[in-house]
């Protein structure tokens, strides 16, 4: 059976290539689409291994594109759907290709779904949809209340997918995830861009008070979350996929401060984000209690992990760091 993987360049994309592979003999995918636009968070380099695999192709195209959708999706059996623009400072200079990829790009991608006879579409969202909240977490049904375009443009997303299911009955799963991090992550993020300033010997800009709380998950938790929707999620179903540790934006700063052996004098307070979210905090009790998902990796081992692939592998980021 076919599986396609969008955005299987990025970060997040590529390690769950990994992770498919592993279980594919099991899930009787043998053929593993890769389609990715190679925009500038995509890289090449993230998918050498998974290409060496004779069960796995790559497709360089970007899925607002019905003339590529339309081939790649033909006869399908499953989607995991990760394409997406993601990083919230580059939405708010430059809304438009936001809404373009993840709004027009995911409608296009459902169309094509449903005309290739897609059996299982695993949508891929964020927690960012529900907007901030001041206690406690929310659930799947709570409203969406986007602060920035990126989120706004995923929530529409969402909404698409979730139109299709109830619609055309397309078997459409959405996934919500908390803050990732790990291995490959595109340095304009928190972690990677701050482990990579301390290791330049630059100071890491903090946002406002740092009081900003986020909830972190490791990525290959991320991808064993969405691995189990795949499998084994009910169609018109949303799952929140969450980490369990909740850290302000200090605290987190501080912890990688230790690693990296600098003390707070590293840190440069920078001018608040525009309509920055307080705080984020999802109920993943659901798909605990449905599909069995917990996440494994503590953070302090999972941050620690981080850390040093990132000192490890200077090559792998470093031209990133020097582009404009």
């Amino acid at each position: 059976m076919r599986v396609v993987i969008t955005g299987a360049a990025g970060f997040i994309g590529s390690r769950f290539t990994e992770m498919l592979l592993d279980n594919a003999e099991r899930l009787d995918f043998d053929d593993i689409v890769l389609l990715d636009a190679l925009t500038y968070s995509g890289r090449r380099e993230n998918m050498v291994d998974v290409l060496r695999d004779r069960r796995v192709s790559f497709v360089e195209g970007s899925i607002t594109d019905r003339d590529v959708t339309d081939v790649v999706l033909r006869d399908a059996h499953a989607v995991v759907h990760l394409a997406a623009e993601s990083h919230v400072d580059r939405s708010i200079t430059g809304a438009r290709e936001f809404y373009e990829t993840n709004v027009v790009g995911t409608h296009q991608l459902l169309e094509s779904a449903r005309d290739g006879g897609v059996q299982r579409f695993v949508h891929v969202s964020t927690d960012e949809v529900y907007g901030s909240i001041g206690d406690g977490s929310w659930r799947e049904d709570h409203i969406l209340e986007p602060n920035s375009p990126y989120s706004s443009s995923k929530a529409g997303s969402d909404l698409a997918a979730l139109a299709y299911h109830r619609t055309y009955d397309l078997p459409v799963m959405v996934t919500r995830c908390s803050n990732n991090y790990g291995p490959r992550q595109f340095p304009e993020k928190v972690i990677p861009l701050f482990v990579t300033n301390l290791f330049d010997g630059e100071k890491v800009p903090l946002y406002g008070d740092g009081l900003n709380v986020r909830d972190w998950l490791f990525v290959d938790d991320h991808c064993r979350g969405i691995l189990s929707v795949l499998e084994r999620g009910r169609a018109g179903e949303i799952y929140n996929i969450g980490g369990g540790t909740e850290l302000t934006n200090e605290e987190l700063t501080t912890r990688l401060l230790d690693l990296c052996g600098y003390s707070d004098s590293m840190i440069e307070p920078t001018t608040d984000r525009l309509g920055h979210d307080r705080r984020y905090s999802v109920d993943w009790s659901k798909i605990k209690d449905e599909l069995g998902y917990e996440p494994l990796m503590s953070f302090d081992e999972g941050l620690a992990f981080t850390v040093k692939w990132y000192h490890d592998n200077e090559a792998w980021w470093r031209p990133l760091k020097s582009r404009p």
